[in-house]
């Protein structure tokens, strides 16, 4: 190697033996990195190891603990047939007015919570905690731990309770009606199942549309579900004078353009055709224009007045 380099170079034996100890230090500086990634890659990997080890016993220590008689942990997982992982808590809870979040929450999934409400938006009523056995989507077994927190409140008595148990009938307390149109904020708030938030909500809705000429609108307003309404429908009235009408001859695209009944291209085939045919003389008139079909203008009609 030595010659070889003489015939380009000049080096004696000095610079030769250099040049040697360069080329070595220069191979152990570019193996270096490598070797060092590769010892600490052990390391590591025998730590991560040691790491998840150590989450796994944790995990088995802290899985709820099944009694003798197998009733449901108070905070447990439960997996449903979509494979999806619930958490579960036992609280206390009336049946009768409990939702979907509050059945998952008892261990029960989104198909059996919607079984139970059917069964009580159709009319059905658990009044003793014994009857949650007849529903098919609670097993024996679930209804053990459920039923020491079931808590019913009673609502209106049955006519011949009274004269069975030999009693006297006491009179009875019939909440206040709510006039919904004219009735402010603390007004709603006072309708059992109407909070501030639900109360700021009706109020908005009902500044976009004018007024209500009859409760079932109320289900157009955000949140409030057939459940909600049939709570609330007989602690309210309605009251159609004060509902805002609307000169459908006078009226512009600004007035009409927050109102939830009406898009924004009917509004103007509404006021284009005035423009071509004159004003309009009944809610028959509307029928005529094309773009509004007979259910939104029967929508409208308690709100239009023709002068």
């Amino acid at each position: 190697m030595r010659k070889l380099l003489n015939l380009y170079f000049d080096l004696d034996k000095r610079e030769f033996n250099g040049l040697l100890v360069l080329i070595g230090l220069i191979a152990v500086l570019s193996v270096a990195p490598y070797a060092y990634e590769a010892v600490c890659n052990e390391d590591n990997t025998e730590t991560a190891d040691r790491l998840i080890v150590q989450a796994l016993i944790a995990q088995l220590q802290s899985e709820p603990k099944y009694s003798d008689n197998k009733q449901v942990d108070a905070n447990s997982e439960v997996r449903y047939k979509e494979g999806k992982t619930h958490r579960t808590s036992l609280f206390r809870f009336d049946p009768n007015s409990i939702g979907t979040a509050g059945w998952q929450r008892l261990g029960l999934s989104p198909k059996q919570s919607a079984a139970i409400l059917k069964y009580v938006a159709r009319g059905g009523r658990f009044r003793k905690k014994e009857d949650l056995r007849k529903m098919y989507t609670i097993s024996p077994k679930l209804y053990q731990a459920l039923a020491p927190y079931v808590n019913i409140v009673p609502t209106a008595i049955e006519p011949d309770f009274y004269k069975r148990s030999g009693g006297e009938r006491p009179e009875r307390i019939v909440p206040g009606i709510v006039e919904i149109n004219g009735a402010d904020s603390a007004s709603l708030c006072e309708i059992k199942g109407i909070g501030p938030a639900f109360a700021s909500r009706i109020m908005k809705y009902r500044a976009r549309i004018g007024g209500f000429y009859e409760k079932a609108q109320l289900l157009e307003v955000f949140g409030l579900d057939s459940l909600k309404y049939r709570e609330i429908s007989g602690q309210i009235s309605i009251d159609p004078e004060q509902i805002r009408k609307i000169n459908i001859n006078m009226v512009v695209f600004d007035d009409l353009k927050n109102h939830p009944y009406l898009r924004f291209k009917q509004i103007n085939a509404l006021i284009q055709y005035r423009k071509q045919h004159g004003n309009y003389s009944n809610i028959a008139d509307l029928t005529k224009v094309l773009l509004l079909n007979p259910e939104t203008v029967a929508r409208m009609a308690p709100y239009l007045v023709f002068q």
